[in-house]
């Protein structure tokens, strides 16, 4: 068996910049133990999968997307890398993408040189419950407050606390938690960062789905619908965000890297 192997930078206008990933465009799915493995091997932070839909109306593709250790229910970098993949490569002349998922249907459309993605917008909550460990988890950090859906999100007093912030990976894992630190940003609306040593990922350089909490978040503190995020990994990204109701968009560029074939 031969596979067709894309890596992109997503999120990003520079090579070597935003979050790489992964895809592997399939005819038809392999089986789950495979690209399990196949996501070690490339030791990525996201391998993502995609098929034609067996349901055209209402998806053109489903996609799939897993980290080194295990699979997600959501990924925004490796879904717009796909994006990328099938507008500029797979001969695919529609306008817009429809992707069936774990988390639903995910629209993502051309918006000029930028790729734009419907996702859900999962507002956090107030928690009052930290893990035990959480301030020295991230390096003794002065923590504003602490919110949860998906993930746990902490809010910190600036930005360069985010970007000095030095965490503690072990620490961090056995909280048990995915963590995102978040603060207003100097020249963007907020900035951030995405820690998911439970997932097999210590730093995710830009996190699509992080942004699914972060937009409903800072758009109700700013009382703003669109705003700019940057993510302070040490490639860095930037994402175009906007609050849109139970949805939320975010859009970003990509830059291609690699094309290769996988043989099994």
């Amino acid at each position: 068996m031969r596979l067709t192997l894309y890596q992109i930078d997503a999120f990003t206008d520079k090579l070597f910049g935003g979050n790489p990933a992964a895809v592997v465009p399939l005819q038809e799915w392999i089986d789950e133990k495979l690209m399990q493995h196949i996501a070690l091997e490339n030791n990525l932070s996201e391998t993502v999968f995609f098929v034609p839909a067996k349901d055209s109306d209402a998806a053109d593709f489903e996609i799939r997307w897993f980290t080194p250790e295990v699979e997600i229910n959501l990924c925004g970098h490796a879904t717009l890398a796909s994006a990328y993949v099938i507008f500029n490569y797979l001969n695919y002349n529609k306008a817009e993408i429809k992707f069936a998922s774990q988390s639903g249907i995910l629209r993502v459309s051309r918006q000029n040189s930028l790729i734009a993605m419907n996702f859900p917008s999962w507002p956090p909550v107030a928690f009052n419950n930290p893990p035990l460990n959480l301030k020295n988890a991230l390096g003794d950090a002065d923590i504003v407050g602490l919110y949860n859906n998906r993930d746990l999100l902490v809010e910190l007093a600036h930005e360069d606390a985010v970007q000095n912030c030095k965490p503690d990976f072990a620490l961090i894992q056995s909280t048990e938690y995915k963590i995102i630190i978040t603060a207003p940003g100097k020249d963007v609306d907020f900035v951030s960062r995405f820690f998911a040593p439970t997932a097999g990922v210590n730093e995710d350089p830009v996190t699509g789905s992080a942004h699914s909490q972060l937009i409903p978040f800072w758009s109700n503190k700013l009382n703003k619908q669109k705003m700019t995020a940057r993510q302070l990994s040490k490639r860095g990204g930037v994402l175009l965000c906007e609050q849109q109701g139970d949805r939320v968009i975010m859009a970003g560029n990509c830059v291609f890297f690699m094309k290769g074939e996988i043989e099994l």
